[in-house]
C-alpha cells in the first residue's frame, strides 16, 4: 500500500476547487481544508474524513481513497447548498486532477446525504462522498 499519494491528491481535489470559476461564482473562496479563525461565509466548502485502502498490484503501490466533501449553509432552503454541491460534483468529475505525486487512475462520485443540524436545523449540511483509486510511481 502506499499512503504516500494521499497529500498530493487532497491538495489536487483543493486546487481544483478552489480554482474551479462555477463554484467560486457561488461561494467566493469559501473552501477550506481547515476553517480560519473568526466568520465564515454564509455557505462554504470543507474538505472532510478519508479513508484509504490498499490497491496495489503485481505493477506497483496503489491505494482506493474514500473521501467527503462538505457543503455547510446557513442559507434558507436546501436550494443554495445543492447547487453548490453540484458544483462540487462538476469541478471533480469534469476535469482533469494534476497530482503533484503518483497518478489519478480514477475519481468517482459515490453517495450524498443532506440533512439539517445546528440549533432549529438553520444550518444545512451536505456530505458529498467520492472515491478516488491512485498509484504511487
Amino acid at each position: 500500500m502506499s499512503y504516500g499519494v494521499s497529500a498530493a491528491l487532497q491538495e489536487a481535489i483543493y486546487q481544483r476547487l478552489r480554482s474551479d470559476a462555477a463554484l467560486g461564482a457561488l461561494i467566493g473562496a469559501g473552501v477550506y481544508d481547515a476553517l480560519p479563525d473568526g466568520p465564515v461565509p454564509e455557505t462554504y466548502v470543507s474538505l472532510g474524513p478519508e479513508d484509504v485502502r490498499d490497491r496495489s498490484d503485481a505493477d506497483g503501490a496503489g491505494a482506493l481513497h474514500r473521501f467527503t466533501v462538505s457543503v455547510i449553509s446557513e442559507a434558507r432552503g436546501f436550494a443554495a447548498a445543492k447547487s453548490v454541491a453540484g458544483a462540487v460534483g462538476d469541478a471533480l468529475l469534469n476535469g482533469e486532477l494534476a497530482l503533484g505525486r503518483g497518478r489519478l487512475v480514477g475519481l468517482w462520485f459515490e453517495r450524498a446525504s443532506a440533512r439539517r443540524s445546528g440549533r432549529a436545523g438553520q444550518v444545512r449540511r451536505i456530505d458529498l462522498r467520492f472515491r478516488a483509486r491512485v498509484e504511487d510511481n
